[in-house]
């Protein structure tokens, strides 16, 4: 049914959930996985006008995308599993993250788009958007949305 699936993953704790999903779902259908980071660098400030030194900002967030790929990278070799990782960059400063999502998903061939989403709703959605629903909306095939599960009612 599935045999290539595409893992989205950055630094949160959702992330990681549909990371520890998506490895278990490969397992039971013996396909391979492709996890992703993608740097968005569009937020990077252009220009010689701007008093910022963006090479030192680009490095740190790289070396936040390498963290972020490695720390995937032992996730599933802890699961005994191995998995192909990548970082990939926004190719222009006006490419989203969730283009770079589906464009990464089509090129590989993808059969199964992975990814945590945060569940946001009102203001959050709102100020924050929704990578997920972004790249659910682009993605060449499905895409399987893992939330972060609910933890016991509160009294």
């Amino acid at each position: 049914m599935y045999a290539k699936i595409l893992v989205a993953v950055d630094e949160s704790e959702t992330s990681r959930h549909a990371l520890q999903q998506a490895i278990e779902l490969a397992r039971k259908l013996s396909a391979s996985v492709r996890m992703v980071h993608v740097l968005d660098m569009s937020w990077l400030p252009i220009g010689p006008e701007v008093a910022i030194d963006t090479k030192v900002l680009s490095a740190a967030r790289r070396g936040v995308g390498e963290n972020t790929i490695a720390a995937a990278r032992d996730t599933a070799r802890a699961a005994g599993f191995e998995a192909e990782a990548v970082l990939i960059e926004t190719e222009t400063p006006i490419q989203q993250v969730a283009e770079t999502i589906a464009r990464e998903a089509a090129r590989w061939g993808a059969d199964l788009l992975v990814m945590g989403t945060h569940g946001r709703r009102g203001f959050q959605h709102l100020m924050l958007g929704s990578v997920a629903e972004q790249t659910v909306r682009r993605s060449p095939g499905p895409v399987l949305l893992i939330p972060l599960p609910k933890g016991p009612p509160s009294a």
